[in-house]
Protein backbone atom coordinates (compact mmCIF):
# COMPACT_ATOMS: atom_id res chain seq x y z
CA UNK A 1 0.00 0.00 0.00
CA UNK A 2 1.24 3.45 -0.84
CA UNK A 3 0.23 6.35 1.36
CA UNK A 4 0.32 10.11 0.98
CA UNK A 5 -0.80 12.99 3.10
CA UNK A 6 -2.23 16.34 2.06
CA UNK A 7 1.11 18.08 2.53
CA UNK A 8 2.84 15.99 -0.16
CA UNK A 9 2.38 17.74 -3.48
CA UNK A 10 -1.08 19.05 -2.67
CA UNK A 11 -2.98 19.99 -5.81
CA UNK A 12 -1.29 17.51 -8.16
CA UNK A 13 -1.52 14.52 -5.83
CA UNK A 14 -4.64 12.51 -5.20
CA UNK A 15 -4.62 13.67 -1.57
CA UNK A 16 -4.46 17.27 -2.80
CA UNK A 17 -7.39 16.74 -5.15
CA UNK A 18 -9.41 15.14 -2.35
CA UNK A 19 -8.54 17.97 0.04
CA UNK A 20 -10.18 20.40 -2.41
CA UNK A 21 -13.50 18.50 -2.31
CA UNK A 22 -15.33 19.68 0.83
CA UNK A 23 -18.11 17.10 0.59
CA UNK A 24 -15.60 14.25 0.16
CA UNK A 25 -13.52 15.45 3.11
CA UNK A 26 -16.70 15.60 5.21
CA UNK A 27 -17.52 12.03 4.14
CA UNK A 28 -14.02 10.87 5.12
CA UNK A 29 -14.39 12.51 8.52
CA UNK A 30 -17.86 11.00 9.03
CA UNK A 31 -16.48 7.55 8.28
CA UNK A 32 -13.50 8.05 10.58
CA UNK A 33 -15.89 8.99 13.38
CA UNK A 34 -17.48 5.52 13.26
CA UNK A 35 -14.23 3.82 14.24
CA UNK A 36 -14.72 0.87 11.88
CA UNK A 37 -11.72 -1.43 11.43
CA UNK A 38 -9.70 -0.93 8.23
CA UNK A 39 -12.35 1.44 6.79
CA UNK A 40 -11.83 3.50 3.64
CA UNK A 41 -13.75 5.38 0.94
CA UNK A 42 -12.81 4.19 -2.52
CA UNK A 43 -13.57 3.60 -6.17
CA UNK A 44 -15.66 6.20 -8.03
CA UNK A 45 -15.91 8.51 -5.03
CA UNK A 46 -12.19 9.22 -5.58
CA UNK A 47 -11.76 8.36 -9.25
CA UNK A 48 -14.47 10.70 -10.58
CA UNK A 49 -13.32 13.85 -8.73
CA UNK A 50 -9.72 13.11 -9.74
CA UNK A 51 -10.62 12.67 -13.41
CA UNK A 52 -12.82 15.78 -13.30
CA UNK A 53 -9.99 17.86 -11.79
CA UNK A 54 -7.41 16.50 -14.23
CA UNK A 55 -9.78 17.15 -17.15
CA UNK A 56 -10.35 20.76 -16.09
CA UNK A 57 -14.00 20.16 -15.20
CA UNK A 58 -15.77 21.88 -12.32
CA UNK A 59 -16.05 19.83 -9.12
CA UNK A 60 -19.11 17.60 -9.23
CA UNK A 61 -19.35 17.49 -13.04
CA UNK A 62 -19.37 13.67 -12.96
CA UNK A 63 -20.55 12.66 -9.48
CA UNK A 64 -20.14 9.00 -8.54
CA UNK A 65 -23.24 6.84 -8.30
CA UNK A 66 -22.43 6.16 -4.66
CA UNK A 67 -19.88 6.70 -1.92
CA UNK A 68 -18.22 3.30 -1.58
CA UNK A 69 -17.24 2.46 1.98
CA UNK A 70 -14.98 -0.57 2.26
CA UNK A 71 -13.94 -2.03 5.58
CA UNK A 72 -12.69 -5.36 6.92
CA UNK A 73 -13.99 -7.34 9.87
CA UNK A 74 -14.51 -11.12 9.46
CA UNK A 75 -16.56 -11.20 12.69
CA UNK A 76 -19.21 -8.88 11.18
CA UNK A 77 -19.24 -10.06 7.57
CA UNK A 78 -22.96 -9.78 6.84
CA UNK A 79 -25.19 -7.68 4.66
CA UNK A 80 -27.14 -6.72 7.80
CA UNK A 81 -24.02 -5.25 9.45
CA UNK A 82 -23.29 -3.25 6.31
CA UNK A 83 -26.89 -1.98 6.18
CA UNK A 84 -26.68 -0.86 9.82
CA UNK A 85 -23.51 1.11 9.05
CA UNK A 86 -25.16 2.70 6.00
CA UNK A 87 -28.03 3.81 8.25
CA UNK A 88 -25.57 5.39 10.70
CA UNK A 89 -23.81 7.21 7.88
CA UNK A 90 -27.12 8.47 6.45
CA UNK A 91 -27.79 9.95 9.88
CA UNK A 92 -24.43 11.75 9.81
CA UNK A 93 -24.61 12.90 6.18
CA UNK A 94 -28.11 12.24 4.81
CA UNK A 95 -27.51 13.67 1.34
CA UNK A 96 -24.81 11.19 0.32
CA UNK A 97 -25.49 7.88 -1.48
CA UNK A 98 -23.61 5.60 0.93
CA UNK A 99 -22.75 2.03 -0.09
CA UNK A 100 -21.03 -0.08 2.59
CA UNK A 101 -19.34 -3.42 1.91
CA UNK A 102 -17.31 -5.43 4.40
CA UNK A 103 -14.57 -6.83 2.20
CA UNK A 104 -14.36 -9.94 4.38
CA UNK A 105 -17.53 -11.13 2.62
CA UNK A 106 -16.84 -9.92 -0.92
CA UNK A 107 -14.09 -12.26 -2.20
CA UNK A 108 -16.42 -15.16 -2.99
CA UNK A 109 -18.83 -12.83 -4.82
CA UNK A 110 -15.92 -11.46 -6.88
CA UNK A 111 -14.47 -14.90 -7.66
CA UNK A 112 -11.29 -14.25 -5.68
CA UNK A 113 -9.49 -16.09 -2.89
CA UNK A 114 -10.39 -14.72 0.57
CA UNK A 115 -9.01 -11.25 1.20
CA UNK A 116 -6.65 -10.58 4.10
CA UNK A 117 -7.47 -6.87 4.47
CA UNK A 118 -9.20 -3.98 2.78
CA UNK A 119 -6.00 -3.14 0.84
CA UNK A 120 -5.86 -6.74 -0.38
CA UNK A 121 -9.47 -6.48 -1.59
CA UNK A 122 -8.81 -3.14 -3.31
CA UNK A 123 -5.86 -4.69 -5.17
CA UNK A 124 -8.34 -7.08 -6.85
CA UNK A 125 -10.73 -4.40 -8.17
CA UNK A 126 -10.93 -4.41 -11.98
CA UNK A 127 -8.93 -1.32 -12.99
CA UNK A 128 -5.92 0.38 -11.43
CA UNK A 129 -7.55 3.83 -11.59
CA UNK A 130 -10.42 2.56 -9.39
CA UNK A 131 -8.31 0.35 -7.10
CA UNK A 132 -7.68 3.28 -4.77
CA UNK A 133 -9.11 4.34 -1.43
CA UNK A 134 -8.67 7.11 1.14
CA UNK A 135 -9.34 7.64 4.82
CA UNK A 136 -9.11 10.47 7.30
CA UNK A 137 -6.42 10.14 9.98
CA UNK A 138 -5.13 12.52 12.67
CA UNK A 139 -2.39 13.46 10.17
CA UNK A 140 -4.83 14.17 7.32
CA UNK A 141 -5.74 12.14 4.26
CA UNK A 142 -4.16 8.71 3.80
CA UNK A 143 -4.27 7.00 0.42
CA UNK A 144 -4.32 3.22 -0.17
CA UNK A 145 -3.17 2.50 -3.71
CA UNK A 146 -1.96 -1.09 -4.14
CA UNK A 147 -1.18 -0.38 -7.82
CA UNK A 148 -0.06 3.21 -7.25
CA UNK A 149 -1.78 6.40 -8.41
CA UNK A 150 0.07 6.94 -11.71
CA UNK A 151 -2.69 5.49 -13.88
CA UNK A 152 -5.43 7.44 -12.11
CA UNK A 153 -3.48 10.70 -12.33
CA UNK A 154 -2.34 9.91 -15.88
CA UNK A 155 -5.94 9.30 -17.06
CA UNK A 156 -5.09 5.72 -18.04
CA UNK A 157 -7.49 2.78 -17.88
CA UNK A 158 -5.55 -0.41 -17.18
CA UNK A 159 -6.75 -3.73 -15.71
CA UNK A 160 -5.28 -4.79 -12.38
CA UNK A 161 -4.56 -8.22 -13.92
CA UNK A 162 -5.00 -9.84 -17.34
CA UNK A 163 -8.00 -11.74 -15.96
CA UNK A 164 -9.77 -8.44 -15.19
CA UNK A 165 -9.27 -6.98 -18.68
CA UNK A 166 -12.68 -7.90 -20.08
CA UNK A 167 -14.41 -6.79 -16.86
CA UNK A 168 -12.64 -3.42 -17.04
CA UNK A 169 -13.53 -2.94 -20.73
CA UNK A 170 -17.19 -3.78 -20.05
CA UNK A 171 -17.32 -1.38 -17.09
CA UNK A 172 -15.72 1.42 -19.10
CA UNK A 173 -18.23 0.94 -21.92
CA UNK A 174 -21.28 0.63 -19.65
CA UNK A 175 -20.33 3.72 -17.64
CA UNK A 176 -19.31 5.78 -20.68
CA UNK A 177 -15.97 6.73 -19.19
CA UNK A 178 -14.21 7.74 -22.41
CA UNK A 179 -17.24 9.83 -23.40
CA UNK A 180 -17.39 11.55 -20.01
CA UNK A 181 -13.60 12.06 -19.82
CA UNK A 182 -12.34 12.28 -23.44
CA UNK A 183 -8.68 12.43 -22.39
CA UNK A 184 -8.80 8.90 -20.95
CA UNK A 185 -6.68 6.33 -22.71
CA UNK A 186 -7.27 2.58 -22.56
CA UNK A 187 -4.18 0.47 -21.97
CA UNK A 188 -4.08 -2.99 -23.54
CA UNK A 189 -6.30 -5.38 -21.59
CA UNK A 190 -4.07 -8.41 -22.06
CA UNK A 191 -1.47 -7.36 -19.50
CA UNK A 192 -1.49 -5.85 -16.04
CA UNK A 193 0.18 -2.80 -14.57
CA UNK A 194 4.00 -3.22 -14.48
Amino acid sequence: MRAASVGEGAGTSLAGIIAGQAELVAALRSLAGLGLPDAWIGAGALRNPAWDALSGFAPGTNPPGDVDIVWFDPARASAEADAAIEARLRGLAPGLPWSVRNQARMAARNGDAPYASTADAIAHWPETATAIAARWTPDGIEIAAPHGTADLLGLILRPTSPAKGSVMAARAAAKGWTRRWPRLTMAPTNRSHP
